[in-house]
């Protein structure tokens, strides 16, 4: 029966979710405009970059692996919801991929964020692409954002629209590869495990574009 059901071109795989309240013709016409804000590169703007922000936990972090019948893997766990809080920025243009660690996630420490990319990248117009959370268009970031108008632009991304921000594939990818079926005795083993996947596609930037910057 599964042979029928393969040569049919079926696929045996979870259903994945998708956004109800999404609105279709308004995605379509921000990726329209997408294309018109990367034809503004190396002229306009020298800049494109994804920010979003992930919780990186050891805990319920697993998927689907190969183990022997009957002998099903087991992954120790303290049941404890510890783990690292990540801000990050993917560069769309290069595959540079930026992170720091947060114990919170706020205002302030958004300002502070934006402060560290404008110091990352000291020449040329940023553009940053997020997501539309209430804390990116906050009253505290008015005077930042109007002081370095010529440096820097927020463009807010579609309500209910992950899809649209690329770095998000790029938390899946980590957990996926240093971290889901993995035990970290410690918050700072998750620390090393993240950090050092970081430093190893920063020096293989050409599969992070590949693999996160060619939807759009």
């Amino acid at each position: 029966m599964v042979y029928v059901l393969h040569r049919l071109n079926l696929n045996f795989t979870r259903p994945t979710y998708t956004l109800d309240k999404a609105d279709p013709q308004k995605q379509e016409m921000f990726k329209q405009g997408f294309e018109l804000l990367k034809n503004l590169l190396d002229g306009k703007i020298g800049h494109i970059l994804f920010k979003d922000e992930s919780m990186i936990k050891d805990y319920k972090a697993i998927e689907k692996t190969w183990f022997l019948k009957s002998q099903q893997k087991i992954i120790p766990t303290y049941g404890q919801y510890k783990g690292v809080k990540l801000v990050g920025i993917l560069n769309y243009e290069t595959g540079k991929v930026y992170c720091i660690e947060e114990e919170k996630y706020d205002v302030k420490v958004f300002l502070k964020f934006l402060q560290n990319v404008l110091t990352l990248y000291p020449t040329g117009k940023i553009v940053v692409v997020l997501d539309n959370a209430r804390i990116h268009h906050a009253k505290l970031l008015e005077s930042f954002l109007l002081e370095n108008k010529d440096r820097l632009q927020l463009k807010l991304l579609l309500p209910y629209s992950p899809e649209l921000n690329f770095i998000e594939g790029l938390w899946k990818w980590l957990k996926g590869e240093v971290i889901n079926n993995v035990f970290f005795p410690s918050v700072d083993e998750i620390r090393i495990a993240v950090c050092g996947f970081i430093g190893l596609i920063n020096k293989n930037q050409d599969i992070t574009i590949n693999r996160l910057c060619v939807r759009l």
